[in-house]
C-alpha cells in the first residue's frame, strides 16, 4: 500500500515549507484529499497545510480501508496499521520537522493508529468524529509512557459510529494521551463551527508551547 504523490495538496509552495511545521489532513472514508482541505484559512497559519488521499477507491470516493474488510466500528488491526504504515513511509520521505495530525472519521481512525505507530514522532493530534481500532497493539506501552496531546470531538447524535467503539475510545484515550475530550450536543457524524474554533485553538496552543521562550 502506497499514497499517491499526485494527489496530495499543499497549502505552500515547496520553496515556502523549508522550516516550517507539518500539519497533515487525513479524510474520511469516501471522501478525497479536497475535503478536510476545505477548513484551511480556519486553521493555525504557521504550519505548512498538507492533505493526502487514502489509497482505496471506494464508494464514489476513497478509503483508509474497504467497509468490506471490516464491520463498522471494528477494523482489523492489522488493515489499519498498513494504511498508518504507509502514511509513515510518505513522512520518511520529507525533511524532519514538527508534525501533527487532524483526521475525520475514518481518518480520525488514522491519525490515533499512527500514534500507536510513532508516539514519539507527532506533537498534536486532532480526531473527530472517530474512535481507536480495538485490539493491544505493540505500540501502546511507549504511547502511555508519552502521552502525547489528543483532541477528540464527537457528536451526540453520531449514528455512523457505533456505540462500542465509542466507549473503547473513551477507556482508551486517557490511558494512553494527553486528551481533551470535547462532545457536541445534537451534532451528527460533521463538523460543526464551535468544534472547528475548539480543535484549531487546541492545535494554536500546543505549537505555542513548543516555541523556545525568549531571552529578555
Amino acid at each position: 500500500m502506497k499514497l499517491d504523490d499526485t494527489a496530495i495538496l499543499w497549502s505552500a509552495p515547496e520553496r515556502e515549507r523549508d522550516g516550517r511545521p507539518l500539519l497533515v489532513l487525513l479524510h474520511g472514508y469516501g471522501s478525497h484529499e479536497g475535503d478536510l482541505f476545505s477548513l484551511s484559512p480556519a486553521l493555525p497559519l504557521e504550519p505548512v497545510i498538507v492533505s493526502v488521499r487514502a489509497p482505496i477507491a471506494e464508494s464514489g470516493g476513497w478509503a483508509w480501508w474497504s467497509r468490506r474488510d471490516s464491520v463498522a466500528g471494528d477494523p482489523p488491526l492489522q488493515i489499519v496499521d498498513a494504511a498508518a504504515k504507509a502514511v509513515i513511509e510518505w513522512l520518511d520521505t520529507l525533511p524532519a520537522g514538527p508534525v501533527s495530525l487532524l483526521g475525520f472519521s475514518q481518518g480520525a481512525a488514522m491519525a490515533l493508529q499512527l500514534l500507536r505507530l510513532d508516539p514519539q514522532r507527532f506533537t498534536a493530534t486532532v480526531s473527530l468524529s472517530g474512535f481507536v481500532a480495538g485490539g493491544e497493539h505493540p505500540g501502546d506501552t511507549r504511547l502511555a509512557e508519552v502521552k502525547p496531546p489528543v483532541f477528540w470531538g464527537r457528536g451526540t447524535d453520531d449514528a455512523v459510529i457505533p456505540d462500542h467503539a465509542i466507549d473503547r475510545t473513551a477507556a482508551w484515550l486517557p490511558g494512553h494521551t494527553t486528551a481533551t475530550i470535547r462532545t457536541y450536543e445534537g451534532l451528527g457524524h460533521a463538523i460543526s463551527t464551535p468544534e472547528l474554533a475548539e480543535f484549531s485553538g487546541f492545535l494554536r496552543t500546543q505549537a505555542e508551547s513548543r516555541r523556545p521562550e525568549r531571552n529578555p
